[in-house]
Order: C-alpha cells, then sequence, then structure tokens
C-alpha cells in the first residue's frame, strides 16, 4: 500500500477584498482566510496550513501570490 507523500509547498492566492483587507484561498486544498493587513494575512495564512495538515503531512513551505486585476476600457 502506498503512503501518501507530504506535499513540498502550498500555494495561495491572495487578493484584496472589496470590503477591505485582504483574502487568500489554497490551490488544490480546502483553505480559506482573511485578514486587515498583509502582515495579518501571512500570519493567518500560516495559522490555516498548521490547522489544515497534521505534522506529518504539514507542506515544508508557502507561496503567497498577490492576484490584481484592472479593467482597460476601450473608447467605441
Amino acid at each position: 500500500m502506498n503512503t501518501p507523500q507530504p506535499q513540498t509547498e502550498v500555494v495561495f492566492l491572495a487578493e484584496e477584498s472589496p470590503q477591505g483587507g485582504f483574502t487568500a484561498r489554497a490551490v488544490g486544498a480546502s483553505i480559506f482566510t482573511a485578514a486587515d493587513t498583509v502582515q495579518g494575512l501571512r500570519d493567518n495564512v500560516r495559522e490555516a496550513v498548521e490547522c489544515h495538515y497534521d505534522t506529518q503531512h504539514r507542506p515544508q513551505s508557502i507561496r503567497l501570490r498577490f492576484v490584481r486585476e484592472e479593467v482597460l476600457w476601450l473608447d467605441g
């Protein structure tokens, strides 16, 4: 029987929230968190990962990717 191998990294997509602050959602895992500041978001992401994974399967690193979207309008 194959034993699941620990992930080496978990990736989060972070964005500014329209209501203020920031949100982060893990790619490939059911983890979501929010905070008022970027530093608060970093802290909350670390805590969420520690709560989501047991010590044996916890990733070694967290990648936080900030996504920013802009809409450009064309004349005509």
